[in-house]
């Protein structure tokens, strides 16, 4: 079978925004509409290295790597607090630098909480949102957070210890295979990729700090459900629903402040899109189609 020979390869690079070296790939025509992904944990823009492709067709791709993770790199004299906060305030300081003014927003596992805190302080930048496996309702909180609730609840040594075991190759393996039908068909790069920048000086603290702030998105809950009603985005949802963290429930909820919001049910895990890309990919066309006819 031939390969597609249309596809659009993306370009690596890195901007000083907020004082971080942040680094990003960027793929599509410069003056296409923008399209903003936002990666999850322990992972960075490499996720999307097989979905930018199918994207940047029609659009402008950019995907940062968060502070804390991947390729971009916090200078030791930044002194910078890794909280979710911080965090937003470092993708603003992106956004304005690459002077994005309007964007879809793509939004997973840990870039729901930040893209959504830039999009309810900024609802006029955004044109469309996605979510995949990105939560923004208590009930689409699984089992899986049981140890975290703990360490949440009591931020002692031993407990924070306690969760060091979640930054491992195994742990870190399991969460990109489990619920997937074929263990197989997920690359090995991408999580040996992920525990591989999790061995780097200092950063399972970095992660073991935003582990304990992530209580603080919950609080932020109501806001992201209020820019839901607000805007009533052209939204999709569309969900690994064998996921273990963010459970059907998070993604049926949308419809409950966005009755306009289309939920699709994918039979994967938590990273859907290393076995449902081009699943994903056709989805996203659709939705954009129509968010910016």
């Amino acid at each position: 079978m031939s390969q597609p020979t249309n596809l659009t390869r993306a370009s690596f690079h890195t901007v000083e925004a907020d004082g971080v070296n942040v680094f990003y790939r960027e793929a599509g025509p410069a003056d296409a509409p923008v399209l903003l992904l936002l990666h999850g944990f322990p992972s960075s823009s490499h996720m999307y290295r097989n979905l930018i492709p199918l994207l940047a067709t029609k659009y402008r791709v950019i995907a940062p790597d968060l502070p804390g993770f991947g390729f971009t790199t916090v200078p030791a004299e930044r002194n910078y607090v890794y909280t979710f906060d911080n965090l937003t305030a470092t993708l603003e300081a992106f956004v304005q630098k690459l002077k994005l003014s309007k964007y879809a927003l793509y939004i997973f596992d840990y870039g729901a909480p930040t893209g959504l805190r830039l999009a309810a302080a900024h609802p006029e930048r955004v044109t469309a949102l996605i979510s995949q496996n990105g939560n923004a309702y208590l009930e689409g909180l699984g089992d899986a957070w049981a140890q975290t609730r703990k360490y949440w609840a009591e931020p002692t040594q031993e407990n924070r210890n306690a969760m060091r075991d979640f930054l491992t190759l195994d742990a870190t393996k399991w969460q990109y295979v489990n619920g997937v039908a074929n263990p197989d068909s997920v690359a090995p790069e991408s999580y040996h990729l992920d525990a591989a920048l999790l061995e780097r000086p200092g950063n399972k603290d970095i992660q073991l700090d935003l582990i304990l702030d992530y209580a603080n998105n919950l609080t932020q809950y109501p806001s992201f459900q209020k820019f839901f009603r607000d805007t009533k985005l052209p939204t999709l949802v569309i969900w690994g629903k064998n996921d273990v963290f963010f459970i059907p429930a998070g993604a049926e909820a949308f419809k409950r402040d966005n009755p306009n919001a289309v939920v699709k049910m994918l039979d994967t895990g938590h990273f859907a899109v290393e076995t449902h890309v081009d699943e994903i990919a056709a989805e996203i066309h659709t939705l954009l189609a129509r968010a910016l006819a």
